[in-house]
């Protein structure tokens, strides 16, 4: 596939057992600069152990740059921990920090969702894992179960770009010192492996449908299996178009979806889509061993994706969010293992006989959840392409002849 860039070194990292102590390696090996984005980080011991990382580098000349989204530092970020990052020399900013004391505007929906790291231009990391402990699960049971990945290779050019992108714009909202491009070090893009990879992100503007669209394609051309993990799933119509039609030519597509309820409008909307991708012979496996928060996928044992993208209306329309898609069969097969495994030992099957026979209060609720959804996203302009609002016969038609070649954003 033509965007796929080969030359890399990819490594798996499953939960924060993985992420972190080779995070931590990273940090601890910085010459010149860490640059790190993340949605939370929180003051617990996985985020002191990072932080600690951190101070440590700026101690010896490292520049240190950390990105927080302002919603997800007010929930996890104390004070002290900020104090001590800042007092010693790291370059703390916040993505749009005004979340107190000030009228709701539709504005502060949109959020850094991204979990994103570099050092020296040389290594990165890239997931849905925050800097947090998996045990620190307010209201669920943990452990926290997500994945990330360990990055070397061209694809460091796109990741050194894309943060550079986003710090300036931070930087210039809250007219601070203007990171320059020559301020920033140069990536290090030479192969050093032999794994096919790319990077997508979604800005809501120039690579609005990229991610989605990858899921799409890899979905049109799967023959055998496709294997989604998803914390948040409300797709639109296109994406359950494509589910659909890869189970109908005899893929066997299964969803790992969370049992427990988090997002109640959410949780019970989803449901009224369960019969139809049951009626088509897709699989729905909801995880109800802890708290799933993985957002990856698995599709012919080649293609895989690891990210911090749900397939929901919030992440597509809000979040800036960032996946990489893989082509590798080894990686695939380690990531399906896991998925595998967590199916085995944490997941019941939704079965369409039992989801005929539920009650009429939970039909109710499903139908209650999924207007008010569609009206949300109706208020909030949703998008025609992924469809979470009705769409004339014609744009429908229009968008169904569009070509769905995934675009690699930078």
């Amino acid at each position: 596939m033509r965007n796929f860039i080969p030359g890399h070194a990819i490594h798996l990292l499953r939960g924060g057992n993985d992420f972190f102590p080779a995070l931590i390696c990273a940090l601890d090996a910085a010459q010149r600069e860490i640059w790190l984005e993340t949605y939370i980080f929180a003051d617990d011991a996985s985020g002191r152990a990072v932080a600690d990382a951190l101070i440590r580098a700026v101690r010896r000349g490292v520049d240190v740059r950390v990105l927080i989204d302002g919603w997800g530092a007010r929930l996890y970020l104390s004070k002290t921990l900020e104090r001590e990052l800042t007092s010693v020399g790291v370059d703390l900013l916040f993505y749009r920090p005004e979340v107190e004391n000030q009228p709701f505007r539709f504005r502060r929906l949109r959020r850094l969702h991204r979990k994103l790291c570099h050092i020296d231009g040389k290594v990165a990391f890239i997931g849905g894992i925050n800097i947090i402990d998996d045990m620190n699960t307010p209201g669920h049971t943990p452990p926290r179960i997500d994945f990330a990945v360990r990055v070397e290779g061209p694809i460091l050019a796109n990741i050194v770009r894309t943060m550079h992108r986003v710090r300036t714009l931070v930087e210039l909202s809250q007219l601070q010192n203007i990171t320059l491009e020559e301020d920033a070090s140069p990536a290090v893009a030479e192969a050093a492996g032999a794994v096919r990879a790319n990077l997508i992100v979604r800005d809501n503007l120039n690579h609005r449908h990229a991610i989605e669209r990858a899921y799409r394609v890899a979905l049109g051309r799967a023959r055998q299996e496709a294997i989604i993990a998803c914390a948040y799933f409300f797709p639109g119509w296109r994406f359950q178009k494509a589910l659909i039609a890869a189970a109908q030519r005899g893929v066997k597509v299964t969803l790992l979806l969370q049992e427990r309820v988090e997002y109640k409008l959410m949780h019970y909307a989803v449901r009224t889509l369960y019969e139809k991708f049951l009626d088509a012979g897709v699989e729905i496996q909801e995880y109800h061993h802890s708290f799933l928060h993985a957002k990856v996928a698995v599709i012919d044992g080649q293609f895989a994706t690891v990210g911090s993208s749900n397939i929901d209306p919030y992440s597509f329309l809000m979040a800036r969010e960032a996946n990489v898609i893989i082509h590798d069969p080894d990686f695939a097969g380690q990531l399906r293992s896991a998925l595998l495994e967590l199916i085995t030992d944490g997941a019941k099957p939704v079965l369409a006989a039992q989801w005929q026979q539920r009650t009429m209060m939970m039909r109710l609720l499903s139908v209650l959840a999924y207007g008010t959804f569609r009206l949300i996203m109706a208020v909030t302009g949703a998008d025609p392409e992924n469809g979470w609002f009705p769409m004339s016969r014609e744009a429908r038609e229009a968008h169904e002849q569009k070509p769905e070649e995934p675009r690699a954003g930078s």
